[in-house]
This record gives structure tokens, C-alpha cells and sequence, in this order.
């Protein structure tokens, strides 16, 4: 891994393909997602920016060095899986963004990432959120017209025809936090996409996620202080590309294992240390003392899930066997404390 800070980890991940992105808050985000050999239109790694034809994802290296990278992972509701990202986090105050509660012109898109969309109009949508202003941009006339009859009021009034037309028109969605911006060029997901997001870059806006005004689940260990601005979802070792299950991928395990003690949260890396060192001198779970807090609970299970694909990887079966008498006493399901994988960056 690139040594030079938090610009190192981006930088590190930009290339790969299988590491997504999102930017935005619990219940409304920008993701950017690549495919295999998916040619990039622009692939500027010194200025921590990728764009494909789909979409494209920008930090502002002056910016990202104050990020904090905070690596976790959370349960899955599937017995077998678990999900892992890095929240890129600055202090509340400093992650604080615009906050607009209406439908609000800001003008030419200057910022955008490729020169032709520069000259096109950018809105924000007024969602309020604490850490990203999710906008829209179009040059689209008739849509323009539309939504400069309805500036100043809520996209989600019963009778404004905003929202309407947009999820007609499908304008390009840019996501921008102190750390940057992700745009999505795709469709919104939605009756012209049948109901679901389309594969790659997508976003979400779900109202009734919103009105919690988080930044994110509680199934995420981020410290109170802090507010993410940015997600970085490296591949995972049980989990495709598209949410399949996949065979385990010990590389990946291994990558993130890394990222995972180097970035994550002491105590919750302390004890996945403890049962696998429990387990490696074949305790029973009897003799272990579980953890009390939420997340700590979540990291003994998810060490747990871990070990046993470790176990069938190497074909232990005597380590399979006592795993299993472990997960019995302590990886019943409690779906207060599941975490949905399908949203990572939420």
C-alpha cells in the first residue's frame, strides 16, 4: 500500500475495480462503481479523480489529508457473508454543508469533472443534508423550465411536478461533501429501470431515511465526533460485484484485514484478536468472556463468520467443527444488530 497518508489510500483505490465509492448521507447517495476493463474517461490518479462513461468520482487533495479513515465491517442478515468499507471522516463542524431545504439554482456546473458539462445547470435538490449537497445538473430546456417554476419550493410537496419530471428526465446526480463529488450519469432507478437501480454508478434518495437526519446507520462505528464525507468499499472477499455470493477470496480478506488494523477501531480489532486467538488454541466458547458493547458484539460474530470460510478454505475441518459450536453460543441471529449489505455506504 502507498504510504503517503490518506491520499495514498485513495490513490491505492482508485484503479481498482472492484473498490466502490459513495458520497452522501443515510438514506440519500451517489455511488460510483466500475467494471472490469471498463475503459476510464479520465484516470488522473495524482489529482484523486476517475470518471467512465456512467460516472466518475473526484477528492480535493487539499481536503483529504484532514480526512480520518475509519475501517470497520458489519454483519449481513446472510448467516455467511459480512460487509466492510472506510468512512472518510472530518469533525462534524468541518464536514457541515449548505443544509438548503428547497429546490435552489446554483448555476453552470464549473466544477464538473468533464469540460462539456461545465456550461450545464446545477440545482440543488434541498434534501437538508448535514455532510452533502445532493444537486442535479441538465441542460435539458424543458426540464430547466420546470424546476425554475418550482425553485424555492420542496421536491417532495404534494403538488410540485418537479420531482416528477426528473425521474423523467434522468438528469445527471452530483453528490458534493468537503471532500469532493461523485456524479452519476445513468438513469435513476425507478419505472425505466424496473423498479431497480441499474448495475454501476446509481443513487439513491429515500425520504423516509432521510427524516432520521443521520449521516449514517448505527450499525457504522464511527466515533461521535466525527461525520463521513466519503465511503470507500474495497472488494469483498464472500460478496460479487453485484451482490452475488462468490467464493472466498482470501487476497481480498487479507487486503482488508490490513486496512482493518491499521484503521480501524482499537477496540473492536482487539477483539477479533481474542477469539481468533482463542480459537487457535482450541477453547471452547464456554470459557470465553463475550464483549457487552453493540459493535463489539458485531465484531466477535463477524470474526466468527470469517474463520469458518477460512477454515472450508483450507479444508480444517476440526476448525470447521469448532467454529460451529462457537457460532451456535454467540452468531444467533438478532436483526436489531444486522446491517444491510446491499447499502454499503449507508
Amino acid at each position: 500500500m502507498n504510504e503517503n497518508g490518506t491520499i495514498g489510500l485513495i490513490a491505492d483505490h482508485l484503479p481498482d475495480w472492484q473498490t466502490g465509492w459513495s458520497m452522501g448521507a443515510f438514506g440519500a447517495l451517489a455511488e460510483f462503481h466500475q467494471d472490469e476493463d471498463e475503459p476510464a474517461l479520465v484516470d488522473d490518479i495524482a489529482a484523486l479523480t476517475r470518471a467512465t462513461g456512467r460516472g466518475a468520482i473526484r477528492f480535493d487533495p487539499a481536503v483529504v489529508e484532514r480526512l480520518q479513515p475509519i475501517a470497520y465491517e458489519t454483519l449481513s442478515p446472510k448467516p455467511r457473508r459480512w460487509s466492510h468499507a472506510v468512512a472518510l471522516c472530518l469533525p462534524a463542524e468541518e464536514a457541515a454543508c449548505a443544509r438548503r431545504s428547497v429546490l435552489t439554482e446554483l448555476g453552470p456546473d464549473s466544477d464538473a469533472i468533464a469540460p462539456q458539462n461545465r456550461t450545464d445547470i446545477l440545482f440543488d435538490m434541498g434534501l437538508s443534508l448535514a455532510n452533502c449537497d445532493f444537486c442535479i445538473r441538465t441542460s435539458d430546456p424543458d426540464l430547466l423550465s420546470v424546476l425554475r417554476a418550482n425553485e424555492g419550493r420542496s421536491l417532495f410537496a404534494p403538488d410540485n411536478p418537479a420531482m416528477g419530471a426528473i425521474l423523467k428526465a434522468h438528469p445527471h446526480r452530483v453528490a458534493t461533501t468537503k471532500a469532493g463529488r461523485a456524479e452519476v450519469f445513468q438513469k435513476i432507478g425507478g419505472p425505466d429501470t424496473g423498479g431497480v437501480s441499474p448495475p454501476g454508478p446509481h443513487t439513491h434518495v429515500l425520504p423516509k431515511l432521510m427524516a432520521s437526519g443521520r449521516t449514517h446507520t448505527a450499525n457504522t462505528p464511527i466515533p461521535d465526533a466525527m461525520v463521513p464525507v466519503a465511503f470507500l468499499h474495497p472488494g469483498n472477499p464472500v460478496i460479487g460485484p453485484f451482490g452475488e455470493d462468490r467464493a472466498f477470496d482470501p487476497d481480498l480478506y487479507a487486503r482488508f484485514q490490513a486496512l482493518l488494523d491499521a484503521h480501524g477501531h482499537p477496540s473492536l480489532v482487539a477483539v477479533k484478536q481474542q477469539v481468533n486467538r482463542a480459537l487457535a488454541e482450541g477453547r471452547m466458547p464456554g470459557d470465553f468472556d463475550p464483549p457487552d458493547g453493540r459493535h463489539e458484539r458485531a465484531a466477535l460474530r463477524i470474526a466468527l463468520r470469517q474463520k469458518v470460510r477460512l477454515a472450508e478454505h483450507a479444508d480444517d475441518a476440526g476448525l470447521s467443527q469448532l467454529v460451529a459450536a462457537w457460532r451456535t453460543v454467540f452468531d444467533m441471529p438478532r436483526m436489531s444488530d444486522e446491517a444491510d449489505d446491499e447499502a454499503p455506504g449507508h
